[in-house]
């Protein structure tokens, strides 16, 4: 089964914790074992999976943003060059964080729960917003045998 995400960002640069959506579709789709793969539809987000501690994703903002500026003079910036809209923005360097982050997770689901560990979570980072985003999750797995099947293996 597949589902998607839809987020409304708030920040230039800004990570945003999306383990509950998951936890509640994983919850509803009743799978047991198997994998979530979840994917950023956008070249301008990215994937992560780390602590959601206020204070931790303050210092990624300014980390990414200080190791590729914005004002930097990155080539995809020259828009003269480029048969873009007008209203397109001048994004290299949030192209380039994308290229470092990845755009997709893949996470263990064991006994009905992303395995994951005591302080990660699944993370959305903007880094061209404020902007509407989806990312695309897919399950993949089994649910709980029947009764049915644990008596006819038994």
């Amino acid at each position: 089964m597949h589902f998607t995400i839809d987020l409304a960002t708030q920040a230039a640069v800004a990570c945003y914790d999306i383990t509950a959506e998951l936890n509640a579709q994983l919850a509803a789709s009743g799978l047991q074992e198997g994998v979530l793969v979840a994917v950023a539809q956008h070249t301008t987000t990215a994937l992560v999976i780390n602590e959601a501690e206020e204070r931790l994703l303050a210092d990624v903002a300014a980390f990414f943003t200080s190791l590729v500026p914005a004002g930097h003079p990155w080539q995809h910036n020259d828009l003269h060059l480029r048969d873009v809209p007008p209203e397109e923005p001048r994004n290299a360097h949030s192209h380039l964080i994308a290229l470092m982050l990845g755009s997709q997770v893949c996470v263990p689901i064991v006994a009905g729960r992303l395995g994951l560990g005591r302080y990660q979570s699944v993370m959305l980072v903007e880094l061209d917003g404020p902007r509407q985003r989806q990312v695309l999750v897919q399950l993949l797995g089994s649910a709980a045998p029947s009764l049915a099947e644990v008596a006819a293996i038994g």
